[in-house]
């Protein structure tokens, strides 16, 4: 295509991905709740570009049951949000259509921009990586040393929290960033980027990383030993995860294992024990039902706002019905991986999509807006990495 005969509005699409894939290091780095507030943006800047396709009609009615029972469930949860901005239901109507169209601009970006909008996921991730190295080697000072200029103290074990959030996104984004090169120098790219996860999580503290780019790899080594077969396996397995986790994790705990390993644990790793073992619990009071949309900050002291597990969350707020609604919007995402062919393109948003899962299950809350955003912005740089040639640092595509 001729950039010349481009219309208007492929190149606003194309500016406006633009914009945020230049942000995602900048924010990753000091404001990773900014990632709602970007995202939500970009998806209302290409709304009237909006396209719904036929092979999304099974993924969008599960979002759609999900979303119009956590609604309902509501007026049965015992939280009350205190105002406006506590409504978890009206803002997941807002992101699912905002975080929607923002997936959506991302197949309507014109192939002659798509290079463009690699070689700025290539340099994000790349930034982002030597950021963090920087930080890990300076204590945050970086961090603080930007607080400081704006009249802002902060504790050192804060700032090295706050910094440690940037883990998170350059997990999700480093093998999408890997695959959207080629040749000799993605090897060196490959190497940088695990650097850039692994050493800080190490200095810091953080195993979830370290796990999430773990099985991650199984992942993508699954989907390109078998292209057909393997985002089928995944999708199986993941969809049966969510609907047995509570079951499976209820086994654990009446053996004693959980008590076993929380012996051997660090703290951090024993509270999330404990509030699995509760969670359990409660679920098997109301599996059917559930509790009710944010139910589970109700339940302090046992739980401190949310199980830190996804599965258990959704079967404990939506019951059965939104843990039959997760599972299959996440065996469409998988299932939808599956290629005829081996590609590392498929390969790296299996091993994205993956690390996603495993944070899920370990760190957030289901409904943290700036966390359902960084999985839009995930799904979308995977859409355009799948849609692209690969390029070469020197910033030909091939």
């Amino acid at each position: 295509m001729n950039p010349a005969a481009l219309r208007p509005g492929d190149r606003w699409i194309a500016g406006v991905l633009a914009g945020l894939l230049i942000l995602t290091p900048l924010l990753g780095w000091v404001g990773a709740l900014g990632f709602a507030p970007a995202v939500a943006l970009a998806g209302l800047l290409t709304l009237p570009w909006l396209q719904v396709r036929t092979a999304d009609r099974a993924l969008l009615l599960a979002l759609f049951t999900a979303l119009v029972w956590a609604c309902a469930s509501v007026f049965w949860s015992p939280w009350r949000a205190p105002d406006l901005e506590g409504q978890t239901g009206l803002k997941l109507v807002l992101m699912l259509t905002l975080y929607g169209a923002a997936i959506s601009a991302a197949r309507s970006v014109p192939e002659v921009r798509l290079a463009g909008l690699l070689r700025l996921l290539v340099a994000g991730a790349t930034g982002l990586a030597l950021i963090l190295l920087a930080e890990a080697a300076s204590g945050a000072a970086g961090y603080k040393a930007i607080l400081g200029s704006l009249g802002q103290a902060v504790r050192p074990d804060q700032a090295v929290k706050n910094v440690a959030q940037g883990l998170y996104v350059l997990t999700l984004l480093a093998p999408l960033a890997v695959a959207a090169t080629t040749g000799w120098r993605r090897g060196l790219l490959a190497i940088l980027l695990l650097a850039g996860v692994a050493v800080p999580a190490h200095v810091f503290g953080y195993d979830a990383p370290i796990l999430a780019l773990g099985l991650g790899a199984v992942a993508a080594g699954l989907v390109g030993a078998a292209p057909v077969l393997g985002p089928r396996i995944l999708a199986a397995a993941v969809a049966a995860g969510f609907l047995v986790a509570p079951w499976l994790l209820a086994g654990v705990f009446r053996i004693g294992l959980g008590s076993q390993l929380a012996g051997t644990l660090s703290e951090s790793w024993r509270l999330r024990i404990g509030y699995w073992e509760r969670s359990v619990d409660w679920i098997a009071a109301r599996p059917l039902t559930g509790w009710g949309l944010e139910a589970s900050r109700a339940f302090g002291p046992g739980i401190q706002l949310h199980p830190h597990n996804a599965a258990l969350q959704v079967w404990m707020e939506l019951g059965l019905i939104g843990a039959v609604a997760a599972a299959l919007v996440w065996a469409t995402v998988f299932s939808g991986l599956s290629r005829p062919r081996p590609g590392v393109a498929a390969a790296s948003a299996s091993a994205a999509a993956t690390a996603y899962l495993t944070f899920g299950a370990v760190s957030f809350g289901v409904w943290q807006g700036w966390w359902m955003a960084l999985g839009a912005l995930c799904a979308l740089v995977s859409i355009l990495v799948l849609r692209a040639r690969p390029i070469d640092l020197s910033g030909h595509s091939v």
